[in-house]
């Protein structure tokens, strides 16, 4: 069946996608980010207090994540919301606010028992959303430019569709026999979770949150660190024409290989910026220990 946009995507292919991906140049595109994600999980055991970097990078990252939605926050803003814990705050400020808790939820989860599921998606997109709607079972969702009303995309419709296809998701993406790099993979669930599009909102979000997790799951994270919304803003044409391709020429390439460079860059981005903090915090040391010897400690 030819794709329309106009029409239910119900004849979603099922994974995997019958793709052979590993061509020399994604290859050589795995060795580099792999290369990079090491080198950031080391730098990140140089920091004496590894939660105050986590923590803020994950902040930012659901900032960035929110303005892919076109959901736009300023740091003010969001530390402020969160310092004074206002219950009358904008609600998508509150959904900004709200990714950091989804995000480490899924952490728990992996680490306590190794694989993810719809429950865990579900689960996720609730604390982000602050309510249980669960899996869209109304029809009539359609993915439109917000300016032009032009429809550029109609997901599968049905509850009972929609809990097959992301079934499917579930079994590609915790079959560890299929020998298919992590990396690979992370690209495949990520444009398939977004066509299946389980909920009526925050699915681009809960997408993310999959992707960090899914690279934690397959050990090349130990933190889910990876500030990987930025480089989806700074590319964001990029992201959505690669993700359309798919849809609607089956041109698997260049999102996989987008995904891969878009780890590789953010590894390299975050692990510089822990790079930054600890020779910050070395001066720092070093300053107080030369010129206020008698109030120095290492602890300080």
């Amino acid at each position: 069946m030819t794709f329309d946009r106009n029409v239910p995507y119900n004849d979603l292919p099922l994974l995997p996608p019958g793709v052979d991906f590993e061509t020399k140049e994604i290859l050589k595109k795995i060795v580099l980010a792999r290369e990079a994600l090491a080198k950031l999980d080391a730098s990140n055991k140089r920091l004496p207090n590894e939660s105050l970097l986590i923590n803020s990078v994950i902040l930012q990252e659901a900032r960035m994540s929110s303005e892919i939605e076109n959901i736009v926050t300023t740091n003010d803003e969001m530390y402020k919301a969160i310092v004074t814990e206002n219950k009358d705050i904008d609600p998508e400020l509150k959904e900004v606010i709200h990714y950091p808790g989804a995000l480490w939820h899924g952490h728990e989860f992996i680490k306590k028992n190794g694989f993810m599921n719809t429950n865990l998606f579900v689960e996720m997109v609730n604390i982000i959303k602050e309510h249980d709607a669960g899996i869209r079972k109304i029809p009539g969702t359609k993915l439109s430019n917000p300016k032009t009303g032009e429809i550029y995309y109609t997901p599968p419709e049905g509850e009972d569709i929609v809990r097959k296809k992301l079934k499917n998701l579930e079994d590609y993406m915790n079959d560890t026999s299929d020998n298919i790099d992590p990396l690979i993979k992370m690209a495949v669930i990520h444009y398939q979770f977004e066509a299946i599009h389980p909920f009526h909102d925050g699915n681009g979000r809960t997408g993310r949150i999959i992707n960090i997790l899914f690279l934690v799951m397959n050990g090349l994270l130990e933190q889910p660190i990876l500030y990987l919304s930025k480089y989806i803003i700074e590319n964001k044409g990029a992201y959505y024409t690669s993700l359309r391709n798919i849809t609607e020429k089956n041109d698997w390439m260049p999102w996989v290989e987008y995904m891969i460079e878009a780890i590789e860059s953010t590894a390299r981005y975050t692990e510089q910026k822990v790079n930054d903090i600890c020779d910050l915090m070395k001066k720092t040391g070093d300053d107080i220990k030369s010129n206020l010897p008698g109030i120095y400690s290492r602890e300080l």
